[in-house]
């Protein structure tokens, strides 16, 4: 049973790598395409193996999805926002660097999974209906802030209700998934069509990094942990929504905001695990398969679970990182405008694939709704109103 289990846990890490850098490709995506071939798949292997395999495949996912929003500016609704500091960096030459900030951030995240899970495990009934009811209250809290510390406050408000808007009117829609389209066109072919009308020029990357000190990385790591906490159980929150909230919790800059980013992800994932156990509820793709595989968790199948997450976690930093350094040198050979527009290509298949026309329509209006609110000048995180404005409509109405 031992060499099954490892050889689920490698093979996961493996396809985690592949889907990861996928352009636009998200991992609750990637679950619901293995929940449709599982009924296959389980006539011949046993189930266990198969909710390791997801396990380790999400976690690593969570790693290697942040090389191509960085280098290639293809975000999916877990990595977005790592496109506005992190393509600052691939500007300025630290491309590597910043892959190696939302390492760090997801590398802390899983140990830190391992210190919480029995204390999360074991509040997590009493907390929660008490969570429901405060969450909009506090996202709302979270906007106003994100207002008054704008320099230009009309245009931060303008840029989070027109997003807010948007949000609403595609999360409303009867299209596949709806935030393929809309995340990419704000965050990504925007960002895109941006680079090419500018002919950004790639410099020579540098692969060493600057040391990171202890309070660097503990002060993003608290507001991560206080945020996925928030959002790790609840519907229609994800990680998008966590970031930014602990981007309030933990004032963040440029480079502590990749470490938020990077251990957000983590963390909500292996929240999302922990929830599926303690309160029989899905809060994730890769959550809902294993749901669909073996029905309730038990403190077994849990343990394996976290084991999973911790193990493929130290292994895709390091993998995370050799993969990152291929591209820093591929990085320093192509047209970056030529590759900004094949990529720009490849977004527009996959959304049709995924989402058909109704998606590329939405694709196209949030696309200029992102180049429009680019150039109010404000800080881009405010385009996360998508998310934020629904949630908090879902939570009250």
């Amino acid at each position: 049973m031992l060499i099954q289990l490892i050889l689920a846990l490698c093979l996961g890490i493996i396809f985690g790598s592949f889907t990861g850098l996928a352009p636009g490709i998200h991992i609750n995506l990637v679950g619901a395409i293995l929940l449709s071939l599982s009924s296959g798949i389980l006539s011949f292997i046993s189930s266990i193996y198969l909710v390791i395999f997801i396990a380790a495949m999400s976690i690593t996912h969570t790693f290697v999805d942040f090389i191509p929003s960085i280098f290639l500016g293809c975000p999916n609704s877990d990595t977005e926002l790592s496109i506005l500091p992190g393509h600052q960096m691939l500007k300025q030459g630290k491309g590597f660097e910043a892959i190696y900030l939302t390492s760090i951030g997801g590398l802390a995240a899983v140990f830190i999974l391992i210190l919480v899970s029995i204390p999360s495990i074991l509040f997590i009934s009493k907390i929660y209906p008490i969570i429901q009811t405060i969450i909009p209250w506090i996202l709302i809290s979270v906007i106003l802030i994100m207002i008054l510390t704008e320099k230009n406050k009309f245009s931060a408000f303008l840029v989070i209700f027109l997003t807010g808007i948007l949000g609403l009117c595609v999360l409303n829609l009867n299209i596949k998934e709806p935030l393929l389209p809309l995340l990419t066109g704000l965050f990504g072919t925007s960002m895109l069509i941006k680079s090419i009308k500018e002919k950004t020029k790639i410099p020579q990357q540098i692969l060493e990094t600057e040391k990171i000190s202890n309070k660097e990385i503990s002060k993003p790591l608290f507001g991560a942990l206080i945020s996925s906490l928030l959002c790790g159980f609840l519907p229609g929150l994800g990680s998008g929504q966590a970031a930014v909230l602990g981007s309030q919790i933990s004032k963040t800059d440029n480079k502590s905001f990749l470490i938020l980013l990077g251990a957000t992800n983590v963390l909500v994932m292996g929240f999302s695990f922990i929830s599926l156990y303690a309160i029989s509820k899905t809060r994730t793709g890769s959550a809902v398969a294993i749901q669909q595989l073996l029905g309730t968790l038990n403190d077994k199948t849990l343990f394996l679970i976290i084991i999973t997450c911790l193990i493929s976690g130290i292994i895709s930093f390091y993998l995370t990182l050799a993969i990152s350094k291929k591209f820093t040198k591929l990085m320093e050979k192509i047209n970056y405008s030529l590759s900004s527009l094949i990529v720009l290509f490849i977004l527009i298949i996959i959304t049709f694939i995924f989402s058909g026309f109704s998606g590329l329509l939405v694709l196209i209006i949030s696309t200029f709704t992102g180049i429009f609110c680019i150039s109010l000048d404000v800080r881009r995180t405010h385009m996360m109103g998508c998310l934020l404005i629904p949630t908090i409509v879902l939570y009250l109405f």
